[in-house]
This record gives C-alpha cells, sequence and structure tokens, in this order.
C-alpha cells in the first residue's frame, strides 16, 4: 500500500461478520526473543504478520549470522520500539559488534535507562550520538558483573521486559528490584508466563523478581491473536447503528492486558461473549455513565477509547497515560490536535485528563494526520460510521501492527478509496 491518503465512509452503518485478526505483536515479538535464546528448542506457532514483528525476525536472524561475519554489523529496526528494547539486551549476550539504530524518530524515544541497567549488569554499551538514545554501539558476549539491579517501574514495561527475557541466560542470573509504582504490570506478568511456558521459572516477592540461570525446554508456544487490534472493532461495534462480530481465537483467560476491553466497553454498550467459534461482540442498549478510566495496564486502548468518546459526545476522563508521550509520538498531543477538528478537546489536570465534548459536531468531511503512528489511523478509522467521510493521512502505517486493516474494513461494508 502506499501512502497516499484513504478516504472512508460506510453506507448502512451496520457491521456483522467474522473478522481474522492477526497474532499479538507483543506475545509474538516475546516469544522470537525465546526462541532465539533456546537456540530453536522452542517453536512458536501462529506468529503476527506485523511489520514490527517481521523486522524483529530479520534483525535476529542478522545478528545469529554475525559471529562469522568481521567488522560491525549493523542492525536497524525502523519505528519498531519493542525491537529496540528487546534487542539492546540480546545483543549484549551476542558475540559480535554492533550498531542497534533505527527511523529519526526512534532516536528521539530515550533508552538510557535500560542501557545503565545492563551496563550495571556487565554489557558494552555506548552511544553514537546523543547520550541517552539510539543509535547504540553494543559489543556483545557481555561478561556478567552484577546480579542485581535496580530499574524505575513507572516507565516503559519494555525495558523491565527486555532485562527479564534473557536473565535465565546470565551466567549469574537476575534479581530485578523494581523501584516505585509498575507501569503496565501486564506486560510484565506476560512476560514471565511466556518464559514459565518455556520452562523458565521465577519468584516475585513485593518489588522483587527473580531469576536464575536455566535451560529452556523443548516446547511450542502459540500466539494469541491480537488484543490490540480487537480494539478498533469494539469501536466500530459501538459507533455502528447494529453490529456484531466474531473475533476467533481470543480466550477469556488471556496473557495480554489489553483484555481489559471486555470491562471498558461494557460501559459504552458492547457486550463479550466467549464461545466455541471466537469471541462475539455486539451492540447493546445496556452502558453506564461510567467517567473515569484507568489505562496504566493497557495504555494501547487509550487512542481508540478518547477518539470514540469524543465521536459520541460522551465526556469521560483518562489516566495511566503518562507513557503515551514517548511512543511513536507524543499520542497525548496527537490526540488532543485530532478530536479537536470535530469541536472536542482534552484538558490536563496532573496526570489525569478530561475529554471535552460540550462543541461536538458531525462533520461530512474530516481529514485525520497519523503522526507515523498505527495507532492513531486505526483509532480514527472507526470515525467514518458516524460521520459522513473520514480521510485517514498515510494509511500505510497500519502495517506495524496490523496489516490487513484496510482490507477487514473493505470486507464489513467500508468503502475504502484513495
Amino acid at each position: 500500500m502506499s501512502s497516499t491518503p484513504l478516504t472512508l465512509r460506510h453506507p448502512s452503518k451496520e457491521i456483522q461478520g467474522t473478522v481474522q485478526l492477526t497474532g499479538s505483536k507483543s506475545e509474538s515479538n516475546r516469544a522470537l526473543i525465546i526462541q532465539a535464546l533456546s537456540g530453536g528448542t522452542v517453536k512458536v506457532e501462529n506468529l503476527s504478520a506485523a511489520a514490527d514483528t517481521v523486522i524483529m525476525n530479520k534483525a535476529l536472524a542478522l545478528a545469529n549470522t554475525s559471529s562469522v561475519t568481521s567488522g560491525t554489523v549493523t542492525v536497524d529496526i525502523g519505528p519498531a520500539g519493542t525491537a529496540m528494547r528487546f534487542l539492546t539486551s540480546y545483543l549484549s549476550l551476542v558475540e559480535g559488534n554492533f550498531i542497534l539504530t533505527g527511523t529519526e524518530r526512534m532516536q528521539q524515544r530515550p533508552i538510557g535507562i535500560l542501557v545503565d541497567a545492563l551496563k550495571t549488569l556487565g554489557a558494552n554499551i555506548d552511544y553514537e550520538k546523543e547520550s541517552g538514545f539510539p543509535p547504540l554501539i553494543i559489543k556483545g558476549g557481555m561478561a556478567q558483573g552484577k546480579q542485581k539491579v535496580r530499574i524505575k517501574g513507572n516507565v516503559s514495561s519494555q525495558y523491565l521486559s527486555s532485562l527479564l527475557l534473557i536473565a535465565a541466560s546470565l551466567k549469574q542470573g537476575l534479581v530485578l528490584e523494581i523501584e516505585g509504582e509498575l507501569t503496565s504490570r501486564p506486560y510484565v506478568t506476560m512476560t514471565l508466563d511466556m518464559l514459565q511456558e518455556a520452562g523458565i521459572s521465577h519468584t516475585w516477592t513485593d518489588n522483587t523478581i527473580e531469576i536464575a540461570p536455566q535451560q529452556f525446554k523443548p516446547t511450542t508456544i502459540y500466539v494469541e491473536p491480537d488484543w490490540s487490534a480487537a480494539s478498533y472493532w469494539y469501536a466500530m461495534v459501538a459507533l455502528s447503528e447494529k453490529g456484531e462480530i466474531v473475533l476467533p481465537g481470543l480466550k477469556a483467560h488471556s496473557l495480554q492486558g489489553d483484555i481489559a476491553l471486555v470491562d471498558i466497553m461494557s460501559h459504552f454498550g458492547v457486550a463479550s461473549s466467549f464461545q466455541a467459534d471466537g469471541l462475539h461482540i455486539a451492540k447493546v442498549n445496556e452502558g453506564s455513565d461510567k467517567v473515569l478510566f484507568d489505562f496504566k495496564a493497557c495504555p494501547d486502548l487509550a487512542q481508540t477509547i478518547v477518539a470514540m468518546a469524543a465521536a459520541i459526545r460522551r465526556d469521560i476522563s483518562i489516566t495511566g497515560v503518562e507513557t503515551l508521550k514517548i511512543k511513536e509520538t507524543d499520542r497525548l498531543a496527537a490526540l488532543k490536535n485530532e478530536i479537536e477538528k470535530f469541536g472536542a478537546t482534552v484538558l490536563a489536570d496532573g496526570e489525569i485528563y478530561h475529554v471535552k465534548t460540550n462543541d461536538v459536531y458531525t462533520p461530512k468531511q474530516v481529514t485525520f494526520d497519523t503522526y507515523e503512528d498505527h495507532r492513531m489511523a486505526m483509532a480514527f478509522a472507526p470515525l467514518a460510521l458516524v460521520f459522513g467521510e473520514v480521510t485517514i493521512n498515510d494509511p500505510v502505517v497500519v502495517e506495524k501492527s496490523y496489516p490487513d486493516f484496510w482490507k477487514h474494513l473493505q470486507q464489513q461494508g467500508f468503502i475504502v478509496k484513495q
């Protein structure tokens, strides 16, 4: 797909059918690191088709052949933030010399906290340009010095997961002390649960996680479909005049924190039912008047919920979203910019953000920018169910996590034109 804008409309305003989502990007990227560290003992099925996962797979293949090459190997992960965090730790273990880099935006995203933690353990990492930011110069084959490291819990949980993924492969193992409140706890739990599935045990007492040196056991990790991708279908059902969608493979007991959708969307009149053929979601009359929603455990859902609430003129308040400022873009600023195009706004009150919809109107046509951020594109596309026409700039960004998004919209009655 080109980056030519797409214009969307939905004549019937009704959606019904089955949508097969790709595997979870979050689970897939963890599974690939586990598979690489296991030397192939661990197999992976239902891997995500997302661009981020494709990038991770290629980067690991390149890194794992670097030991037979001379000189420095450049690993360019483009805009893939998870790959940047996970590979920073992984490459520290692999024999070889690496430059780990990415897009211009990636080079603006901080990584110093993770680098400092790895250097405490014995990693050899320098900065090629600005201190605290990629590109990174990594000399692999680290000789572990210390076993214990402290890291703040209120920054990206990917820093913690990156360290935990390599812990069992360290000669002394790892004692990870989490300083302060832990943000996005479900993602850390996901990492530990997937490691457990592959034979790596841990203890978690208060704010300390300990993993001893261990061998991976032969196993196959099956990657569940992506709950983050499901969020856009929840929004479409909520915004439709009549809607029911089946999402095969999603489980009631999921490793993914974004299963919080089931509760969140019940307050917007979308009912969830786990059946033999998958998750059924349907528009119902019952909702609630709940105002405050906490996204600390599921920050990737915030854009979808804010865009949807603004479009239906429902004032809400959100919290637990401070990490959105260091994502693909400053997502809080981007959200404010885009919902203001149809009369809504976001007012900050400390760490609580109030979505105000008094002046919202229904435009016949509105164009949304995406800020090189896949979630901005997919959060605002469902608004074509309530507005006349919605144009999405740079629609190719969805390939980062959900390559079939536009095709799936067409299958559900959206008219999609370049």
